[in-house]
């Protein structure tokens, strides 16, 4: 099983998210207004700022919002500069083909890794052609073989839709199509800690069964909490950073831009 050997393993974890970038092939390219690129480049060099010593970096789907291989080359060059181990699931704005071709001679799409006293189980929620997502038998088979195959490891599983309402009516139809699937998998595992995902551009920290649940903002646009309709928040890019203990306790928080201005523009090319 790939692992990340520099975490001894009584020795706490740092992970951090980088979900949503939404990048282009084109540099200049904006998605409502926004340019991905310099504000994924702008959150990584917060990033660089903030967390020195990072043992795992996971990218939580739509990397790409127009699907070019250009796209996912320049975000694997860019994220670069975190000097640490990366993983990348797809989303629904995703190319995995040309994902996976960006990512070759790598590990970045290893959908299993352990790291100090955890393991870190990556699913592929992203249905071709769709914005809802939805779990495949075969990623639900995975997840259960990852989970009971390191019983005294503590888990942490991540992909890209969300499986629980969160209050905002226009993503209730677009996100986990089969969440019941998932939690029948994940309530048989005492062991799982925490489940993590992308898509909704902000952060959700609540628990369930004990397990955390939780949400990241984007390194783009953020979505308004709790609208009924599509509406994009004033909140600036972010990203999460997770610290996994050896006892299966985690702290984990959002770090969003300061003095970041943007005017959001609805008539440009929308989500």
């Amino acid at each position: 099983m790939p692992s990340v050997s520099t975490v001894s393993p009584d020795a706490s974890a740092l992970l951090v998210q980088l979900s949503d970038s939404h990048l282009f092939a084109e540099g200049d390219a904006t998605l409502l207004g926004m340019n991905t690129r310099e504000s994924l480049q702008r959150v990584i060099e917060l990033v660089r700022k903030q967390q020195p010593s990072i043992d795992l970096m996971l990218a939580t789907g739509d990397l790409s919002q127009d699907g070019t291989l250009e796209s996912y080359q320049q975000f694997r060059a860019l994220t670069a500069a975190i000097d640490a181990p990366a993983r990348w699931i797809p989303g629904n704005h995703d190319e995995p083909l040309l994902m996976a071709q960006a990512a070759e001679h790598s590990d970045l799409l290893e959908p299993v890794v352990d790291i100090g006293h955890w393991r870190i189980t990556l699913l592929d929620s992203a249905v071709p052609g769709s914005v809802p997502g939805y779990l495949e038998d075969q990623q639900l088979q995975l997840l259960a073989q990852s989970l009971s195959e390191a019983p005294d490891r503590h888990h942490l599983v991540c992909f890209h839709h969300h499986p629980v309402s969160f209050g905002c009516a226009w993503m209730e139809p677009i996100g986990l199509r089969n969440p019941e699937a998932l939690f029948a998998v994940l309530d048989r595992f005492p062991q799982v800690k925490a489940v993590l995902w992308g898509h909704v551009h902000q952060e959700i920290d609540r628990e369930r069964n004990g397990v955390r649940l939780l949400a990241s903002p984007s390194t783009c646009i953020q979505f308004a909490p709790g609208s009924e309709d599509f509406k994009v928040s004033e909140q600036a890019p972010g990203y999460r950073w997770l610290r996994l203990h050896a006892d299966g306790s985690l702290e984990t928080g959002v770090e969003r831009l300061k003095d970041f201005a943007f005017t959001v523009d609805y008539g440009s090319n929308g989500y």
